[in-house]
């Protein structure tokens, strides 16, 4: 039996097609005509030997087979991205000081560090796992060269938006979520200390639906809150990203809660042209979210 041996940038193009939602648009960022993209997705149900694409309405949606492809596409362009800076940058050295939402410290952040370390092992990396209103200022002021953020619309000199992630209600894992619109009683809010983005986007929805709400749990951090929510002192408001098993994200439906709108992502950096080691390790944390959102999104 002949083995099947992917091509790597037939790879490439599938999955920058995919995370952009347009094939023309991963042929202009790639650099190729539409047709030469035509002919490698062609080539990659070739190689797959079944189909990866299906009609969907006037586009086209990924079978089964095409969802299991991505997956494994994904992980093979990291491996071979992860080689090719490994052997370039043999003598990558310097220090780098990377900041991130308290969202991302336990499931992006191990995940990074870990692949940078092993490619670029002179490299010491400080990480900082805080607040957003303490990122923006300390990548401002030239304490960090990179802060991975939610966007509340200000803009730092040198930043990159990333993407949007989904907001919604969150409440304990096991049993009822201990409230309901028709119980007439206000809805018991827990939440992070102000400043909080998210604490403002859940009375503003609360307030313009005309559901009353009570503060009932204030938290440092975020673990306090999780604690709190777990417990079900209250619900909160947070993205998909990073839930702890003990809580679980509502169908607002079910309960009478508002919709919820999207939160920007943004990546910040101190300076528009970053060291080689920052600038290396700002591209892998690129790389990564762009994943983990492409995971939320599905």
């Amino acid at each position: 039996m002949r083995r099947t041996i992917f091509d790597l940038d037939v790879l490439r193009t599938f999955s920058t097609g995919m995370e952009l939602g347009n094939f023309a648009k991963a042929a202009e960022k790639l650099g190729r005509s539409t047709s030469a993209v035509s002919a490698q997705l062609k080539k990659l149900e070739e190689q797959a030997g079944t189909a990866i694409f299906r009609k969907a309405g006037r586009g086209l949606a990924l079978t089964d087979a095409g969802e299991t492809m991505l997956g494994y596409a994904r992980r093979l362009l990291d491996l071979n991205d992860e080689a090719a800076a490994a052997v370039h940058s043999v003598e990558l050295e310097g220090w780098v000081r990377l900041g991130l939402q308290e969202d991302f410290g336990e499931t992006l952040l191990p995940e990074v560090l870990g692949r940078f370390a092993r490619a670029h092992p002179k490299v010491r990396i400080e990480a900082r796992v805080v607040r957003n209103t303490e990122l923006l200022e300390r990548v401002t002021s030239g304490k960090l060269d990179l802060a991975l953020a939610w966007s509340d619309g200000t803009l730092s000199a040198h930043c990159e938006r990333i993407g949007e992630v989904p907001m919604c209600w969150i409440g304990p894992a096991e049993g009822q979520p201990g409230w309901h619109v028709a119980s007439g009683e206000p809805m018991p809010l827990a939440s992070l200390e102000a400043p909080c983005l998210l604490r403002s986007a859940a009375t503003k929805a609360l307030d313009a639906a005309g559901i009353s709400w009570r503060l009932a749990f204030v938290s440092p951090s975020l673990g306090g809150l999780w604690a709190a929510t777990a417990a079900g002192l209250g619900l909160t408001i947070r993205t998909p990203l990073g839930l702890p098993a003990k809580v679980r994200a509502l169908a607002p439906e079910a309960i009478g809660l508002p919709e919820l709108p999207k939160l920007g992502l943004v990546l910040h950096r101190a300076e528009a042209e970053l060291q080689p080691a920052a600038a290396r390790l700002g591209a892998l944390v690129l790389q990564s979210v762009h994943g983990v959102l492409h995971g939320t999104a599905d």
